[in-house]
């Protein structure tokens, strides 16, 4: 019941996108969804929430719908249901070698969908200056390049310095930054319509925080308090240039 609950909030957040009720909306749902493929329920997910808000905005006349996972596991349950659809753009960053083991870089869809599929695996520690960077060379030119009709975000909070299940050692200054360009990519592609969907997030401070600072993004706020602070163990920027590289070379951005 609770995953259904889950499953028609993302439809609801989408919904309201559309009808112009809003130009940007959270569904603060769980169970989370970018686990569960089209066959089957995956690490806590049992329906895959955004993946079905994307079809359900493509019936209501959305042609081109945009992903981006910012969770620190890598979507694959999305990735399965759009992995040969070239009217979907799946982008998923996420830490590279942890649960669910896929999400590489070679991964990019198949047949017609060949490219459509986007995957940045980081390694352990890459922080906020990496994802600033990922937005920068890789988001926001494949947004251009795609132009959706809506951007839809699996908006997932264990990559927080905080969090147990990984390393990534994202900030809440860092969710705030990249939510702030992924409204800004929305408005200058797609008339601003942009829905967010709670995904994962395991340090109750850390996702308190950062979905607060993720609201105050959605406002057009300049700043976002973050009283957690930066991350103990940053990795230099420079870990990701080489994988940045290929790819930027495999998509042609």
């Amino acid at each position: 019941a609770c995953a259904r609950l889950a499953a028609g909030g993302a439809l609801r957040a989408a919904d309201a996108i559309l009808d112009g009720e809003a130009t940007a909306a959270f569904a603060l749902v769980r169970p989370p969804g970018h686990h569960a493929t089209p066959t089957q329920a995956m690490g806590f997910c049992l329906f895959s929430n955004v993946a079905l808000a994307a079809r359900h905005a493509q019936a209501r006349g959305c042609e081109k719908v945009m992903i981006v996972d910012f969770d620190v596991h890598h979507g694959n349950g999305t990735q399965a249901a759009f992995y040969a659809d070239p009217s979907v753009l799946f982008v998923s960053m996420h830490q590279h070698g942890i649960y669910p083991l896929s999400g590489e870089e070679t991964e990019a869809g198949q047949g017609e969908g060949r490219g459509a599929t986007i995957n940045l695996p980081l390694p352990a520690g890459a922080g906020d200056a990496a994802y600033a960077r990922l937005l920068e060379t890789v988001v926001a030119p494949a947004a251009a390049r795609f132009e959706p009709d809506c951007l839809l975000v699996s908006a997932g909070y264990d990559a927080h310095w905080r969090d147990p299940l990984a390393g990534l050692q994202l900030s809440t200054t860092g969710y705030f930054q990249l939510v702030r360009g992924l409204r800004v990519l929305a408005h200058q592609h797609c008339g601003g319509r942009l829905a967010l969907v709670l995904e994962g997030g395991y340090d109750p401070p850390a996702l308190a925080h950062s979905v607060a600072a993720s609201l105050h993004a959605l406002l057009g706020d300049e700043t976002a308090p973050d009283p957690l602070g930066i991350a103990p163990y940053p990795e230099p920027l420079a870990r990701i240039e080489a994988g940045l590289y290929r790819v930027r070379a495999l998509h042609a951005l």
